[in-house]
């Protein structure tokens, strides 16, 4: 389990994070969102030890984690921008993590086969979704118990996409590890991550059961005989927009219960809409005031 308390970071005069608190319960693969700027690659950079707080705490099953050699060896980051030399391969990669990890070359293989990647080749001349792959790959046949990875999609297609997130799923049913994953693509974070985190104003804003979130929140698209208002729907509005006597907005709480404020309007016609993740996550951040 990893357990982050009050967890401060800043550089020079710029505070980035500002007191988070997070529990990420084991065998589970967290979604870490935010704007950016939030915080997200900060907090990953501190869980993963390569950075020392300000202030507060990180313990992996009870351990700090920075300064901790021996603990460092469960975890994997998979950093934004990986670093490599100008003659790293392939090859000379799986030898360098081989130095810290118990690589299992096979499933190694596997993935190189379906990503087509050459194994001596420069790294360097790889395309951006190809050095995204083959460190995927490499990442997935560590199978570290704690997985790290910052903007994760980034530059892969949707094939790779989804035979990422497979390995993903396939890694945590085979070795129960934990994942921190953050990234833009929020439907394919919805896909495989049971919970979430949002950062936002360097603290945690939001966090929970991605499921259980969604079930909380509704979207209606209602038309009135009349201009509707925003004052016409007394119930917690995540968004609302009107045009003419049609309004649309997404609230949150019991749904029967807001239908039956909105029928006490005698509406004209009511329709309910599925809100997924993504729609979920452009709420919150514009009634934090970052989207008009």
């Amino acid at each position: 389990m990893i357990e982050i308390e009050n967890l401060h970071k800043s550089y020079g005069k710029k505070e980035v994070l500002g007191g988070v608190s997070l529990t990420v319960r084991d065998e589970n693969i967290l979604g870490l969102v935010g704007i950016n700027g939030a915080g997200k690659s900060t907090l990953l950079r501190l869980l993963a030890g390569v950075l020392r707080a300000d202030a507060g705490s990180i313990r992996f099953d009870g351990e700090e984690i920075f300064d901790n050699a021996r603990k460092k060896r469960e975890l994997f980051l998979l950093p934004d921008e990986p670093y490599y030399a100008a003659d790293t391969t392939a090859a000379k990669l799986l030898a360098l993590y081989s130095a810290f990890y118990p690589i299992d070359l096979a499933r190694y293989e596997e993935y190189e086969e379906k990503f087509h990647l050459a194994r001596r080749a420069p790294v360097r001349t790889f395309s951006k979704g190809m050095k995204r792959q083959l460190f995927v790959a490499i990442a997935l046949a560590c199978r570290p118990r704690y997985l790290l990875l910052d903007e994760a999609f980034d530059g892969l297609d949707p094939l790779a996409r989804l035979e990422f997130k497979r390995g993903l799923i396939r890694l945590q049913e085979e070795t129960g590890s934990t994942v921190v994953i953050s990234s833009h693509s929020l439907r394919e974070l919805e896909d495989i991550c049971s919970e979430f985190a949002l950062l936002d104003g360097g603290t945690v804003a939001a966090a929970g059961d991605i499921r259980g979130t969604l079930d909380s929140v509704h979207k209606f698209q209602v038309a009135l005989d009349r201009e509707p208002r925003r004052e016409d729907f007394p119930f917690e509005l995540l968004s609302f927009e009107a045009e003419g006597r049609v309004a649309r907005f997404v609230a949150r709480g019991d749904r029967d219960e807001i239908l039956h404020k909105v029928e006490a309007l005698s509406p004209l016609f009511v329709e309910e809409v599925a809100v997924d993740f993504e729609e979920l996550f452009l709420c919150e951040v514009k009634a934090r005031g970052y989207l008009q």
